[in-house]
């Protein structure tokens, strides 16, 4: 397949998605606060419904701050998530609208208009802040880094521990680091554009 018809070039392509992998090992080169605010400054600009911005992001750093986490974490991913350099909790907060007025300023009613019932807030920020968490996975790719999203957790136990307002919903958890040895399970395939994409 040709890449010709892209702008980005081959090997950015390649660093962001053709030859990016889900990490599972990690070395012990530090992620910096450096390179997560790089991170943070380049994906916050994806797009979402009325720019609403849901995603919130816990690094966690620490020995205890690791210890916490680990224990909700699905028996398969605690080994990888004690031993990763740095690892990210993405969440979305259910109380966005709060902020839509400075996010949205040429409609600042949107935040009462659309989204003064909790369900329809939850609904919007598990989409946008989805769309978020996808972005910042590429974020760090575009870092040198590789990621390692993952969805094995207990997320109400992750909710108490980290955010303990019930006001988040947690997303994924997100190993982040240089990758070590062994680092790739073999590519899984991926369906075919004909497979996917339809023209009416």
């Amino acid at each position: 397949m040709t890449t010709d018809a892209l702008v980005l070039d081959a090997a950015a392509q390649d660093l962001l998605f053709r030859e990016a992998r889900t990490a599972n090992t990690f070395t012990d080169e530090p992620v910096t606060e450096e390179q997560v605010q790089a991170i943070y400054d380049l994906v916050k600009y994806g797009p979402t419904a009325f720019n609403q911005q849901p995603l919130r992001v816990v690094l966690v750093r620490s020995t205890e701050g690791r210890e916490r986490l680990v224990r909700h974490m699905a028996d398969g991913n605690k080994a990888k998530t004690s031993a990763a350099p740095l690892v990210a909790v993405l969440a979305a907060d259910n109380e966005f609208h709060e902020e839509l007025p400075t996010q949205l300023p040429h409609f600042p009613q949107a935040k009462d208009v659309f989204f003064s019932e909790r369900a329809v807030r939850e609904q919007s920020a598990a989409l946008n802040g989805a769309l978020q968490a996808a972005y910042f996975i590429i974020g760090v790719r575009a870092a040198g880094l590789a990621a390692g999203p993952m969805t094995g957790y207990d997320a109400e136990g992750i909710n108490k521990e980290f955010f303990g307002d019930g006001e988040h919903s947690v997303l994924a958890v997100v190993n982040i680091g240089k990758p070590g040895d062994d680092a790739w399970f073999p590519r899984s395939p991926r369906l075919e554009y004909d497979q996917v994409v339809t023209t009416v």
